[in-house]
């Protein structure tokens, strides 16, 4: 059963690491939510380690500067960890099999923002998907863009049986309050045509059990995973063992949300098997 504590404070104890998602929970694409960043400084003030992992589909060395930028200073966590960033040391270093049997052309679906993420990788960008080996999903262009408007390219990649990598698992994402897709909503469709999909960050334990490694975690039941979505936050860390918190303002506001009053019912209603919450919130706070 899903318990509702008045703060992050109330259920801390016996918690040695905090995995906190960053979009829907520490800020909504434009700027940090005061009072996610003094649960920041409440968990390093008790000791509590925090590792920010996001399913931003972006290296480190972006995602760092751009947190700093709306207010997330590096010295309120431990560790940063992006689902952008498995992909590309993946791609690199061709460390699994599926990596390493990509071959070097790929087509990407990728917005004008990030352009940039192929360099540094023994890759080449084509612009006819005839022509290549893989498709990289990375994010689209604008907001009104559908997944209706990569069919085209979903169906020719198909009939080619290419795979496609993505990286970003999330389907929607809320930039300043406005829905846009993301890159998962993409490499779902492409996976309900029957095609082959690569894909790293939350809820696939890859994500997790680099940042238990890094930690230096042996048990899971002492690491708090904290996140907006019940698919991938939710379902991410109870799928190795860790506790779970949902910030109900995030993804599911507009389902879970009576103004700014949790909706027991309705999410009890909403979370399906393996998407319970242990804990859940309205809003992150201390």
């Amino acid at each position: 059963m899903t318990r509702f504590p008045n703060g992050l404070g109330a259920i801390i104890d016996g918690i040695d690491l905090v995995v906190m998602d960053l979009w829907g929970c520490m800020h909504d694409g434009i700027a940090a939510y005061p009072a996610a960043l003094e649960a920041l400084r409440q968990l390093k003030r008790a000791g509590v380690k925090v590792a920010l992992v996001s399913n931003a589909p972006r290296r480190i060395e972006v995602v760092r500067p751009r947190m700093r930028e709306i207010g997330i200073a590096d010295d309120l966590y431990a560790g940063l960890y992006t689902s952008g960033e498995e992909v590309w040391n993946h791609i690199a270093r061709k460390d699994q099999p599926a990596y390493a049997a990509l071959g070097r052309r790929v087509y990407q679906i990728v917005g004008g923002q990030d352009l940039s993420f192929l360099d540094g990788l023994d890759v080449s960008a084509v612009d006819d998907v005839t022509t290549a080996d893989f498709v990289l999903v990375i994010g689209v262009d604008s907001p009104n863009d559908t997944v209706a408007d990569f069919m085209p390219v979903l169906e020719t990649a198909r009939a080619r049986s290419l795979p496609l990598v993505c990286a970003n698992p999330d389907l929607i994402v809320h930039r300043g309050g406005i829905a846009e897709i993301c890159a998962g909503a993409i490499a779902e469709k492409y996976r309900d045509m029957g095609g082959a999909v690569i894909i790293e960050g939350k809820p696939y334990p890859g994500i997790y059990r680099r940042v238990l490694r890094d930690f230096g975690i042996t048990d899971p039941a002492r690491v708090l995973g904290i996140g907006d979505a019940l698919r991938t936050d939710v379902a991410g860390a109870k799928g190795v063992g860790a506790k779970s918190l949902l910030i109900a303002g995030g993804i599911h506001h507009s389902e879970l949300l009576e103004g700014t009053v949790l909706d027991q019912d309705a999410l009890a209603r909403l979370a399906v098997s393996g998407q319970q919450p242990d804990y859940a919130l309205a809003y992150l706070a201390w």
